[in-house]
């Protein structure tokens, strides 16, 4: 959170050599150029990753069915039975958030436009919708996708899309109306266009810190060069900066590296909702970032009496990471959501590195009394083969004892049969 010395690792795997492109969506301020409307029925407006997961994306179209990957590696039940997000506000700091889906639409409060007069719940880009959807969408018939806190609520506040640009100053308002909002976590998929820090978003973000609201923010999508760079307003003192991971739990290669990267969460492949309804799959860190949020949110009914940073300490502890500690890749590894919502009670104030053994060595996990599925997969595999061995004796040795009782009748009965003839 902008607060604790990173220690980056020496060495990680090579990344995989996809094609190299900003990830979907990440939208810039300041002197970027407009966020391009994407019309009902046509392909969403922003530049292609060249990954499979961001083509033909069309507004109004059908539901996934299958689960995404990024939830099929959560157990859902045993989180939902700790959390669903009840009572939790969550502002989303965007391009509007559509209406017109109804897995979103029963989660929207009213919201605000600071570049138009939609009150936030309209979204021409589709980028806001997508985020709501990953933090908050409603479990469906037809689809295996919902938001992780699919009982938070959301307020849109729309600072850019459509034909007027947003800004630092637009977001910096959007910011403003979230802390007089009183919302509990906010969730802003954006950076900077320039890179640099801007004095009017940072008062805007401290003063959210100072009111105890948890500031979810995207890392950045210019990581592909492997270089480190602060990107604004992650880096800022006290937000919970999010880089992106993929399905092996390695940084995604488009996601921004630096000391200032908090924590990861997957973002590569994210099915969320799009205006008109529908779903569709995209890249980015801008959808890593909902994914903490949507976390966030369910830590904050648990635990309704942590602080925003208590709650930011916990999510970075429980964190799957290959050390001991957090690196400029991942920061303290990849979010656990169930991990992060079990076990000790007790807040922290910040996250500490695990206890190598001696030699430098991580300390392996405590044994657990029991087996694992793929254990007791294998114990029923040899039970299943001694069955089988015991059975193909036993017929063996059946069929064997017939046989030898066969052929002494049969010589008893020639035996017999010569005796009264020689007679």
């Amino acid at each position: 959170m902008g607060v604790t010395e990173r220690r980056p690792r020496t060495a990680r795997c090579t990344q995989r050599a996809f094609g190299v492109l900003a990830a979907l969506g990440l939208l810039a301020l300041g002197s970027a150029a407009p966020v391009a409307a994407a019309p009902a029925n046509a392909p969403a407006a922003g530049p292609d990753t060249g990954l499979a997961s961001t083509a033909e994306c069309k507004f109004g179209g059908k539901n996934i069915k299958s689960t995404p990957w990024s939830l099929q590696r959560v157990l859902l039940d045993e989180l939902r039975d700790q959390a669903t997000g009840k009572g939790v506000k969550v502002a989303v700091i965007d391009t509007g958030v559509d209406n017109d889906n109804p897995q979103i639409e029963p989660a929207l409060l009213p919201g605000d436009d600071f570049v138009g007069g939609t009150k936030g719940t309209e979204d021409e880009n589709g980028h806001g919708t997508r985020v709501a959807g990953i933090i908050a969408a409603q479990p469906v018939g037809g689809t295996g996708f919902s938001g992780l806190a699919h009982d938070a609520k959301i307020l849109p506040l729309r600072y850019t899309g459509g034909e007027e640009e947003g800004n630092s100053e637009t977001m910096s308002r959007a910011i403003k109306a979230a802390v007089a909002a009183d919302v509990d976590v906010i969730n802003i998929s954006s950076d900077t266009a320039d890179k640099k820090p801007n004095t009017g978003l940072e008062a805007a973000v401290a003063q959210a810190v100072a009111n105890d609201i948890l500031v979810v923010v995207a890392a950045g999508n210019d990581g592909a060069d492997g270089k480190h760079e602060k990107t604004y307003p992650a880096a800022y003192d006290g937000v919970l900066a999010v880089a992106a991971s993929d399905r092996n739990n390695e940084r995604a290669q488009f996601s921004q590296s630096g000391d200032f990267v908090d924590i990861a969460a997957p973002g590569v492949g994210m099915v969320s909702t799009v205006p008109n309804g529908g779903q569709c799959p995209a890249d980015g860190t801008s959808f890593a970032a909902p994914y903490v949020a949507g976390v966030a949110a369910l830590m904050v009914e648990k635990y309704p009496d942590w602080t925003s940073q208590e709650i930011a300490a916990r999510l970075m502890q429980t964190a799957d990471r290959p050390g001991t500690g957090p690196d400029a890749e991942l920061g303290w590894g990849v979010v656990d959501p169930v991990a992060a919502l079990t076990g000790d009670d007790t807040p922290q104030q910040e996250p500490v590195e695990d206890k190598p053994r001696e030699g430098g060595r991580v300390a392996p996990m405590a044994l657990t009394i029991g087996e694992s599925e793929e254990e007791r997969t294998e114990r029923y595999a040899v039970y299943v083969i001694g069955t089988a061995t015991v059975l193909t004796l036993l017929v063996s040795g059946t069929a064997i004892a017939n046989r030898d009782r066969r052929r002494k009748r049969t010589a008893g009965t020639t035996a017999d049969t010569t005796t009264s003839t020689r007679n």
